[in-house]
């Protein structure tokens, strides 16, 4: 019992569940009309044919052997969405209604019908169309369980001999009992449906939740990265030339390629572990210090509303200024760039330009990011040729978040 209580406790509750369904209808069809067919034979006095009762004992083995595994078919079906055999279900009702036939043979006793001879027609095909529950919609199953009823009444009302009263009566009551039974399982096939749906809903979510994370890594790291290296390629070229002409000054451009490099890999290990928070001051500044370091001109305005920006607002646009600047060293010749913050009512715009682009650039995989990333906050992203200058601008509500 241990080794069954773990195993059970090891299973989440979806499959739980499902578990309890399947067996549920295992039992129900494999173990209910068996009883149910010793009870029609137990209602009859006097056995006038063994043959009628063999057949009737060996059609209820087949129907239920059909219909458990009709039963199993349909909820598999369910979990991996696909349909049942047709041949399957006819050959399931095929066996129902011989087993029916072989019922009211058997039922006969010595010559009148006993009060299990409906029951023996009515059960077989109700037992089937209980495990149709499993694969027919409930609009497809109410008509069907009728005409079983239907059908068992007409029994009693129609063979001689039936001791049963009236017809109609027992319509009513196996059509009742029969509906009740199969929609009642039908209802349980529905309660399954909606636990795995939500199980796929949720596996699908932690799928979009990996995307995401694996997409913001991605976008975090071209970010940083981007920036960093292309400072590292500047300050090389710069250190090379000052070491051919034997310049003291290349000492100090080596030792800032060496700070940035480890500034890159702690960088690096931040965004790995998802810890990184750009700052929108220390952007500015360290755009100020690479773009002069490179040679271009570099002028902030409105550095000193930057500070008192919401926390989630600094961030967007400390990504925008780190992307930009980016672009500036790796795709342009430009001499002048120009960094512009104007906080106005309820937004704040930001405005980088460059007077380094003498051909459409276009729009990388980092714009692009940093699209997506304004977006989810509220904010919009611009950028392409405005006369002889590329720009960047980007507006956020103040009180958006990255």
């Amino acid at each position: 019992m241990p080794t069954v209580s773990r195993w059970w406790s090891s299973r989440t509750a979806p499959q739980r569940i499902d578990l309890y369904t399947r067996w549920s209808f295992y039992g129900w069809i494999g173990g209910g009309l068996p009883l149910f067919t010793f009870a029609v034979l137990g209602s009859v006095t006097e056995v006038v044919s063994r043959a009628a009762v063999v057949t009737f004992l060996v059609g209820t083995s087949v129907t239920t052997v059909l219909a458990v595994v009709l039963a199993a078919r349909g909820l598999e079906a369910h979990r991996v969405g696909r349909g049942v055999s047709p041949i399957l279900v006819v050959a399931a009702f095929a066996a129902a209604l011989a087993t029916g036939a072989a019922g009211l043979w058997a039922s006969a006793g010595d010559g009148e019908y006993t009060e299990g001879a409906p029951w023996a027609l009515a059960l077989p095909l109700g037992m089937v169309l209980t495990a149709c529950s499993t694969v027919w919609a409930t609009r497809r199953l109410v008509p069907p369980a009728a005409v079983i009823g239907v059908l068992g009444g007409g029994v009693a009302a129609f063979v001689e001999g039936a001791p049963l009263g009236p017809s109609a009566a027992l319509a009513a009551l196996l059509g009742v009992t029969v509906c009740a039974v199969v929609l009642a399982w039908r209802f349980s096939v529905w309660v399954l449906d909606v636990v795995l749906e939500m199980d796929r809903t949720r596996g699908v979510q932690l799928q979009l939740a990996v995307a995401e994370e694996r997409l913001r890594f991605a976008r975090d790291l071209h970010d940083v990265m981007g920036r960093n290296l292309s400072a590292i390629a500047v300050k090389s070229q710069l250190a090379g030339e000052l070491v051919r002409r034997s310049r003291p000054e290349a000492a100090a451009e080596v030792a800032d390629i060496s700070r940035i490099a480890e500034e890159s890999l702690k960088e690096v290990r931040e965004v790995v572990r998802g810890y990184r928070r750009t700052d929108l001051t220390g952007e500015l500044a360290g755009a100020r210090s690479v773009l002069r370091a490179a040679g271009v001109g570099c002028t902030v305005q409105g550095e000193d509303g930057a500070g008192t920006l919401p926390e989630p607002v600094q961030a967007a646009l400390g990504w925008v200024v780190l992307e930009a600047v980016t672009n500036v060293l790796r795709h342009s010749e430009a001499a002048e760039c120009t960094i512009t913050l104007d906080r106005g009512s309820g937004e704040v715009r930001l405005t980088v330009s460059n007077d380094g682009v003498s051909a459409d650039p276009g729009e990388g995989n980092g714009l692009t990011g940093l699209r997506e990333r304004l977006a989810g906050a509220g904010g919009t992203l611009h950028a392409g040729r405005d006369g002889d200058r590329f720009t960047v601008t980007a507006t956020l509500p103040t009180g958006g978040a990255a």
